[in-house]
């Protein structure tokens, strides 16, 4: 479909401007008496009845950077480039335009110019555009820079001093008198703090997206030691369990963009992006200094590794930039190509700088101080990297959309994205497969021959052995599965193994400066535009782009540097949002101009200060909010304070948070004993169909796991595809940058916790948990139960409606299930205390 482009008569005024920029005098020959004359008596009255409005001194802003004052003014040029090719009309992109022949070339676009106008400048063009006129070239592209450099977020980042406050015995830490020197500001005293049984919840919720066992609610209940202390022994053990770095992984894969397919018209499967998403949970698990993180996802394969090993986690770790969103039915290849860089530089842009750069794609940006220029110079970045995603857009005749040999090959063993290798060896698989069901068998006799005499402990014991076995047997059975299955499918990938020694990356391509884009399009190309960082953020010392090299590197360097206004501000306004429930900026992937304010500036200085201090730690950063006494504020309302703060900015009490889809569906799965925490190995879908599904036969051919018993973050993520509850209860868009999720109350959420399945199912092995504990009554019972569930003991009220309810039921474990289902789609479940 053709590309209709509407000028404006800026755009035929920075047209005629370089036209007028190559005169006569710029070939070597200076204009006659008669060009002079034609040029006064034709030309300049055209200029000024079509253009000048916009295009001179007088007018309000110079559009497209464009100014026709003087022969120097319009010889400096505009953000549209060169457009005309001195003494031949035929080869220049000005007459084609005024000509209106081409339907995607037409201005000016609400009338075209009579046939006498055009043939002026035709004859103009002809003779080499000679203009007699003097001046200073007075250029400006319509950005207000000393008003741009004076917003906040553009500002260094300070290091404020600790405020004192009135109240010297209620802050916890340094980030609680930022907090209440706001609130004493406002006369507002902040509530509360949540007790111990709310507190172990939140804080677990928050730091592992799991809820706390009974176990661990009791431990932290009974601990003698003072709040500070027991709550730090809990934050300390959470922050050390492998499913922090699930939580606080999928919280970067949103930002990330993260799927296993690729969107759009032809959503083929992404089969090696699973690397990514381990890389990412190992990370926040080990800790990774946070500029060390970004430096790898932008330019892993260029920074010096330390062994094979760190070399291929580099590698992964570029996935980063492959895993775009894009239309593989584009056959312009140039379009497809303008496209991703597009989506590396918006997906850099807001997650790393809080930036909306990819505004400034056709245009100055409207809001902040980006011209188009800054856009291509970023550009020219990003054209010189070669994007390993193993897909390719439709060209010609081709319709095989995967090209496994667009990825890069890993050995597979790297400590961070592995994985076990799929067992091949179908008669290896069929011994080990008997050997394990003897096993399973021997212990089923063992359980049933003993009965009643085992003990509790012995019970357990065997209960765990029987899980690990039936896990290996699973795993073999699937792995022959797949050998089986990928016999029945042809094609050039009908072999394909997603666990194979492959991943998505991002590596040097040809390297060069990339060409404006007048307005977007690939066909209409301006000026060279030296490759470079926004001017707005450039650093106080001068980064050189060699002819070797893409700028990857000095990219990253440039973010991860201290001098960088952005990136630590932005990384502790995400973390401070999971925990709080909003943003001390509340825009967290827009710190433009068209973005919040902060609530408290020195208190997000404080913290990115200090955050780039302590090396960058994710962990330290976490450690310290949720040590706060800010953190463990009640929800409680007060009617004074709410009168004053109804929004809650200045936080005198905490915002109630609802749970992501992921942490309802991982802790129904904990709460039926159901949940897998180790992690699954390989990818996460199997190679059956895998290969139908990369020739675009079926659209993303996902399937929703749902049930599947591993964490959620493990299952797969089809863009379009998402699974139901996915859906209902607003996973983030993998499409684009998500820094926080929308969240809605919609009856669908409330029907799904009532009548799916899975809900049923899950409630069901919950309540049969909850039946084989050795308690006296059914009262103690129903103790338990909320304690299992909410992590706190019902009121009297509570327990005699359970009670009441249960006793009705002629069927035991079907009134107990029912009740545990009805406490699992209580509101309180779903959110956060």
């Amino acid at each position: 479909m053709s590309r209709r482009i509407f000028f404006n008569h800026s755009f035929l005024a920075s047209l005629l401007m370089l036209v007028l920029g190559l005169s006569a005098s710029s070939r070597g020959t200076d204009p006659t008496a008669a060009q002079l004359d034609f040029f006064e008596g034709k030309v300049r009255p055209l200029l000024k009845k079509h253009c000048f409005e916009c295009h001179s001194s007088e007018s309000e802003k110079a559009k497209g950077g464009l100014m026709l004052d003087s022969k120097e003014a319009w010889q400096g040029g505009g953000d549209s480039g060169e457009v005309i090719e001195p003494g031949n009309p035929n080869a220049s992109l000005l007459i084609e335009s005024v000509r209106y022949k081409n339907p995607n070339l037409q201005m000016p676009p609400k009338y075209q110019l009579s046939e006498k106008e055009i043939e002026i400048l035709e004859d103009w063009v002809e003779m080499g555009a000679p203009d007699p006129r003097k001046g200073t070239i007075k250029k400006s592209s319509g950005i207000d820079w000393e008003k741009g450099k004076s917003h906040w977020a553009f500002q260094p980042i300070t290091s404020p001093n600790v405020p004192t406050t009135r109240d010297a015995t209620w802050a916890k830490k340094d980030l609680d008198h930022f907090v209440l020197s706001k609130l004493e500001n406002a006369n507002i005293k902040p509530v509360a703090d949540v007790d111990r049984f709310a507190l172990i919840r939140r804080v677990s919720l928050d730091l592992t997206g799991l809820p706390p066992t009974v176990t661990e609610v009791g431990d932290f209940i009974r601990d003698p030691a003072s709040d500070d202390e027991a709550l730090a022994k809990v934050v300390d053990r959470l922050l050390n369990s492998p499913a922090f770095g699930e939580r606080w992984g999928r919280h970067w894969l949103d930002v990330a963009r993260y799927a296993d397919s690729v969107g759009k018209t032809r959503n083929i499967p992404f089969p090696y992006a699973w690397r990514y998403r381990n890389y990412v949970i190992d990370s926040f698990n080990a800790d990774k200094p946070y500029n060390e993180f970004l430096s790898e996802q932008i330019a892993g394969d260029l920074l010096k590794p330390k062994n094979e090993s760190d070399r291929e986690e580099n590698l992964i770790a570029t996935g980063f930039l492959a895993l775009g969103s894009m239309d593989l039915n584009e056959r312009d290849t140039e379009q497809f190509q303008l496209d991703r860089i597009d989506d590396q530089i918006d997906t850099v842009g807001r997650a790393t700088m809080g930036l909306t750069l990819a505004c400034a794609r056709c245009h100055d940006h409207k809001f902040d101080p980006v011209p188009q220029k800054d856009y291509y110079a970023v550009a020219g970045i990003f054209a010189s990297t070669e994007t390993m995603s193993g897909q390719q857009n439709r060209r010609g005749g081709n319709k095989e959309y995967f090209q496994p040999d667009k990825l890069v090959s890993i050995r597979g063993n790297s400590t961070l994205g592995s994985s076990a290798k799929v067992e091949t060896n179908k008669s290896d698989n069929s011994e080990k497969l008997a050997r394990l069901t003897q096993q399973l068998e021997k212990i089923k006799s063992k359980g049933k021959a003993k009965g009643p005499d085992l003990s509790k402990k012995e019970k357990q014991s065997l209960k765990e052995e029987y899980e690990r076995i039936r896990k290996q047997i699973a795993q073999l059975e699937n792995s022959s599965t797949a050998v089986k299955n990928s016999k029945k499918y042809g094609g050039q990938n009908e072999n394909l193994d997603p666990n194979a020694g492959l991943a998505m990356a991002a590596v040097e391509g040809s390297v060069g400066d990339m060409k404006l884009r007048v307005r977007g399009e690939p066909d209409i190309k301006g000026d060279l535009v030296p490759r470079g960082f926004p001017e707005i953020l450039k650093p106080s010392s001068n980064v050189s782009f060699n002819d070797k090299h893409s700028g990857r590197l000095e990219l990253a360097n440039w973010l991860t540097s201290p001098e960088h206004p952005l990136t630590s501000r932005v990384m502790v306004n995400r973390v401070w949002a999971h925990l709080m429930g909003n943003g001390i900026v509340d825009s967290l992937d827009n710190f433009g101009v068209s973005g919040s304010a902060p609530t408290h500036p020195e208190l997000l200085d404080y913290l990115a200060t200090q955050f780039m201090k302590e090396g960058w730690s994710v962990k330290s950063l976490i450690r310290s909010i949720v040590l706060s006494r800010t953190y463990r504020l009640s929800g409680q309302h007060d009617p004074a304070n709410a009168a004053i703060d109804e929004g809650n900015q200045l936080y005198w009490r905490s915002n109630l948070r609802r749970l992501e889809a992921e942490s309802i569906r991982d802790s129904l799965l904990a709460a039926g004993d159901l949940l897998q925490k180790e992690r699954p190995t390989g990818a996460p879908f199997e190679r059956s169909g895998m290969a139908d599904a990369l020739k675009g036969g079926k659209r993303g051919s996902a399937i929703d796991k749902i049930s599947e018993p591993v964490r959620s973050v493990y299952l797969p993520v089809y863009r379009s595809r998402l699974p139901g509850m996915f859906t209902v209860f607003d996973f983030a868009e993998p499409d684009q940058v998500n820094g926080q999720r929308d969240v809605t109350t919609v009856a669908p959420q409330a029907l799904f916790m009532l009548n799916n399945p899975f809900v049923v199912d899950v409630s069901q092995r919950a309540a049969e948990r909850i039946l084989e504990q050795n308690v006296s009554n059914e009262e103690a019972r129903v103790r338990y139960a909320y304690a299992y569930t909410l992590c706190r003991y019902p009121t009297p009220e509570e327990t005699e409606r359970a009670l009441a309810f249960v006793e009705s039921n002629s069927d035991r474990r079907a009134g107990w299930a029912t009740l545990t289902q009805a406490i699992y789609s209580s509101a309180e479940f779903r959110y956060v205390p």
